[in-house]
């Protein structure tokens, strides 16, 4: 598969950012641990309905820059790079389509310069304006006796070291038991805080259908050369954005919206007791689309393209009018 890149200077980083197309601007960010190719099925089509397609590398990830400090990765800096990239192309507004961390990145962007952005797309995380404690907070209280591995993450070097040992199989851990092929339970609800992420997760003899083993091979190659420090800084830095971006408080999401999530993603059932889909409704004016696919997990663009695509493409048809 043949693709454009360009090294685009933004908020003092260079990203490699994939380019294609003509037409409006439209952003596709990507999560955690993933790269510009976890959007490989969406590129050509959003591309042929006549948009300028610009996938980043986020900061930290494949052949962009990697700044070392912690707090170089918080909400702020991300936020900026996508506003970078919309300057950078002379326009005034675009599509932002994220998913994973790349959801909070543009339900944030949006929320804070609305008038930056034409419309939004956000996969497997609902928006939420700012909590009356941080999401790290609450996290502590939630899983206060029992392994959760955004706490895991926060501790400089121990995360890196179990993933970078054996890249390859710490990947095709993590996208299998993430995936909505993977049995029912597998994450312990009684792992202790002291243990390791990957230690009790199975690496499936045969990859999913949606998952070739070039693709793993693909994804191997950009975290050996990237590590994961940058990728997982992102985590670090939850305290920090509560701090630091009180205009979240009560924030709506005003400009017309579309999410997009599998029935068995885990990070819809995060907070216990709490429809995180439902509550997303009550801060989101123009919600033109809801779209739960059944059976499928996080990695929903890939997972399920054909889907995934159909819904995408009939919202941006919408914003033609």
């Amino acid at each position: 598969m043949s693709r454009h890149f360009e090294k685009i200077a933004t908020n003092g980083v260079r990203l490699r950012c994939v380019v294609e197309g003509e037409g409006p601007l439209a952003i596709m960010v990507h999560g955690w641990p993933e790269s510009w190719y976890s959007w490989r099925h969406q590129i050509d089509p959003v591309r042929d309905a006549g948009y300028r397609v610009v996938v980043p590398e986020v900061r930290g990830y494949g052949d962009s820059d990697a700044p070392e400090p912690i707090e170089a990765y918080d909400m702020e800096n991300l936020i900026s790079d996508v506003l970078g990239l919309i300057d950078h192309f002379g326009e005034k507004q675009a599509v932002l389509i994220g998913h994973d961390w790349g959801a909070p990145i543009v339900w944030n962007t949006t929320a804070l310069h609305p008038e930056r952005v034409r419309a939004i797309v956000a996969m497997s995380v609902p928006y939420a304006p700012r909590g009356k404690i941080s999401a790290m907070q609450l996290w502590k209280q939630l899983y206060p006796n029992r392994f959760f591995y955004q706490l895991y993450f926060q501790e400089p070097g121990v995360a890196e070291a179990e993933f970078e040992a054996d890249v390859r199989t710490a990947l095709r851990k993590l996208y299998f038991s993430g995936s909505g092929d993977a049995r029912k339970g597998i994450f312990s609800a009684d792992k202790p805080t002291n243990a390791r992420m990957l230690d009790d997760i199975p690496s499936p003899e045969v990859l999913p259908a949606w998952l070739t083993e070039e693709d793993l091979d693909y994804y191997t190659a950009q975290f050996e050369k990237s590590g994961f420090r940058g990728p997982l800084n992102r985590y670090r830095n939850q305290d920090r954005d509560w701090e630091n971006l009180t205009g979240l408080t009560n924030a709506r999401i005003t400009r017309p919206a579309c999410f997009i999530a599998g029935s068995r993603d885990a990070v819809l059932r995060f907070v216990p007791g709490v429809d995180r889909v439902e509550y997303m409704k009550r801060w989101v004016d123009d919600l033109r689309f809801c779209k739960i696919i059944e059976g499928a997990g996080h990695w929903i663009q890939q997972e399920r393209p054909r889907e995934v695509n159909a819904v995408l493409l009939e919202f941006l048809a919408t914003l033609d009018g």
